[in-house]
């Protein structure tokens, strides 16, 4: 397990509180509420990724003499894509089933293709994984709404719990490491 830094490399023990209690707060949002808020949800989040990372791009760009042309160009690409997040919750986030489900069949597939290459002594779950990492990609990709939209809001919903509660653990653990 990993050691808490010390307390003058850290952040302070509730910053990590507050922002697990946020994520604990929209995967309340994703998961209790109504498909449309939910779906709205999603999308404003993902505005707020393409933001942080036009932020990081940024500053890369500023700290950085190898490929500035290029940090800036994705970092302008990310403001643009921040600002679709934010006016357009929705299509950002049936963008963002339509790339799940190609990236579920492509990691079904390299899963697939590992276990059948590899043939180690768990190779017959790697056929499994794989197998059904592929179907739900299908099924994430299919064309009915409600249930692509089911797939990305439990997903994007047990990952906030999951992250907010990582948080707030993570935040307890440095507040016992500074006393």
């Amino acid at each position: 397990m990993a050691q808490v830094k010390s307390r003058e490399q850290t952040m302070p023990w509730w910053v990590f509180l507050i922002t697990g209690i946020a994520w604990l707060m929209i995967s309340m949002l994703v998961l209790r509420y109504d498909t449309n808020t939910a779906i709205k949800t999603v999308g404003y989040l993902l505005g707020a990724l393409f933001l942080a990372a036009a932020i990081n791009e940024f500053l890369v760009y500023a700290a950085t003499d190898s490929w500035r042309w290029a940090h800036l160009l994705l970092g302008i690409v990310f403001v643009f894509g921040s600002l679709w997040g934010f006016t357009q919750p929705k299509e950002a986030f049936w963008a963002l089933a339509s790339v799940l489900g190609l990236l579920l069949v492509l990691q079904g597939s390299m899963t697939l293709i590992g276990a059948v290459a590899v043939k180690g002594p768990m190779w017959g779950l790697g056929l499994v994984v794989g197998t059904l990492e592929i179907l739900l990609g299908f099924w994430a990709s299919q064309q009915y709404y409600p249930a692509r939209a089911a797939l990305i809001l439990i997903w994007v919903g047990f990952m906030a719990l999951f992250r907010g509660i990582g948080q707030i653990v993570l935040a307890f653990g440095v507040k016992r490491e500074e006393a």
